[in-house]
């Protein structure tokens, strides 16, 4: 774990995570639960085997990213198996597709976990289903929402952790943000501004705002674990910082010179270039160190992407 405080750099291991907390910190976690949402479905009209990974749902339509996508075209029905159709309402230029499932709810999360595989970031290469990948790709606290891909920064998190958390009398506090493929995508627009960032669900409940609040307000450090749980924080926030609880949509896209509301300290893992994610982290740190924190971890071998390894970051 690289930690980064006071503009200086530490090669540790997670095991010292509770060594840089005070008693009364909060550490927030996204307990998203990842879906199977990878599929493979028959098209009845011609026969033609498509394969498509779902992303968002809205208003029961999910958008899915499919493959062949010139096969495929809108009002064709889609046998996933015996017991299980979606239809094509809408097919976009992008190789996406809307589609509305034969079944809503828990229904469609049952036949989901019947019939899909774990929808492994791209550059993560399976030829056939890996049982590993069903356990270590989703968070040992995984328990609300519809994600489909791994708040990774909750990854490194075992039960000895937790234990060590708890004997240190550090307050853990849950929030909810359904992750998108949108995750993935690399700005491309030469200005900034102009990127249209993606849309996630999230949901942070009474009890969850009143932690938070009443820490802030004894001077306690709000953790972010993961980016997906500062997104959530630094949107449901007031200009004074007080957090209030909500069920809705998210597209708050956070580059320099943001200034943060809530979050003090950030754990997360390191991010590609020409991410939304590693502009979060030049906003957090300040672009300068940014640089400087990522050109260490490269020197020393850190391991980046969803299963690699994790950065402790605290405010510039």
């Amino acid at each position: 774990m690289l930690t980064f405080k006071n503009s200086e750099i530490l090669d540790l291991q997670l095991s010292n995570l509770v060594d840089f907390l005070q008693e009364g910190d909060v550490m927030v976690f996204n307990n998203a639960r990842v879906i199977k949402a990878k599929l493979s479905a028959k098209i009845l009209r011609n026969l033609a085997t498509l394969e498509f990974n779902l992303d968002q749902e809205d208003q029961g339509l999910w958008n899915a990213l499919c493959r062949p996508a010139k096969k495929v075209k809108e009002n064709d029905e889609l046998e996933i198996a015996s017991d299980f159709f979606a239809k094509v309402v809408q097919k976009n230029d992008d190789g996406t597709i809307k589609i509305k499932f034969d079944c809503e709810n828990e229904k469609l999360i049952e036949k989901l976990e019947k019939y899909g595989s774990v929808p492994l970031p791209p550059y993560i290469n399976r030829d056939q289903k890996n049982a590993e990948d069903q356990k270590n790709y989703q968070t040992i606290y995984a328990s609300q929402g519809v994600a489909v891909a791994a708040p990774t920064a909750g990854l490194h998190f075992n039960e000895n952790i937790f234990a060590a958390l708890d004997a240190k009398k550090i307050v853990k506090a849950f929030v909810t943000l359904n992750v998108g493929a949108g995750t993935f995508l690399p700005v491309r627009s030469d200005n900034i501004k102009d990127h249209k960032m993606h849309s996630e669900f999230f949901s942070i409940s009474e009890e969850t705002a009143a932690i938070i609040n009443s820490a802030k307000s004894r001077g306690k450090r709000i953790i972010a674990v993961g980016t997906t749980s500062l997104r959530v924080l630094e949107s449901c926030c007031n200009e004074k910082g007080e957090v209030k609880a909500m069920n809705t949509n998210t597209q708050i896209f956070i580059y320099p010179p943001y200034q943060f509301k809530v979050v003090d300290v950030l754990m997360t893992n390191f991010h590609l270039p020409k991410s939304t994610l590693f502009m979060l982290i030049c906003a957090f740190v300040g672009t300068e160190n940014a640089f400087k924190i990522y050109n260490h971890a490269i020197a020393n071998n850190y391991r980046f992407y969803s299963y690699g390894d994790s950065s402790l970051l605290f405010r510039s």
